[in-house]
């Protein structure tokens, strides 16, 4: 499992020109699962993306997570992020899940998120989305379940 977080002090998704889903200061998630994601993968994404300690304290040292300032999370799936461009110029999504499992599984985690009792908004699984944001940092952190050593 893959996922973008970026701190944004505002985000936004469209679709069809209308607003879905915004947030104000949060995470941007963009989601992709990949074939074979297990209980391992998504816990690990899952709990680093509440947990990771990129919001500032009080003395302006970026030491406080997600769950502990109240952070609002925008979770947008995006299949993309299993794209593989090693090979010519046209990226290769043979790694991205079925949608018919990558869904569920996306439905999953922002359910998951929503327990922690933080405000989640979503996008469309498989939507053309237009996603807006102001990134705040800028802060942008890789996820990749497979790379945990």
């Amino acid at each position: 499992m893959r996922a973008v977080i970026q701190r944004v002090s505002k985000s936004q998704v469209d679709v069809n020109g209308e607003t879905i889903g915004s947030i104000g200061k949060g995470l941007l998630v963009l989601l992709g699962v990949e074939k074979g994601d297990g209980k391992s993968d998504f816990d690990y994404v899952l709990g680093k993306t509440l947990g990771l300690r990129i919001f500032e304290d009080d003395d302006g040292k970026m030491n406080l997570s997600a769950t502990q300032v109240g952070a609002e999370l925008l979770v947008i799936s995006q299949f993309t992020l299993l794209g593989d461009v090693r090979k010519g110029r046209r990226p290769a999504f043979t790694a991205a899940e079925d949608p018919s499992i990558a869904e569920p599984t996306y439905l999953r985690f922002v359910e998951a998120a929503r327990a922690s009792g933080l405000k989640v908004q979503t996008g469309i699984f498989g939507a053309d989305m237009k996603v807006h944001l102001l990134n705040d940092g800028p802060v942008t952190i890789l996820l990749d379940s497979k790379k945990t050593f």
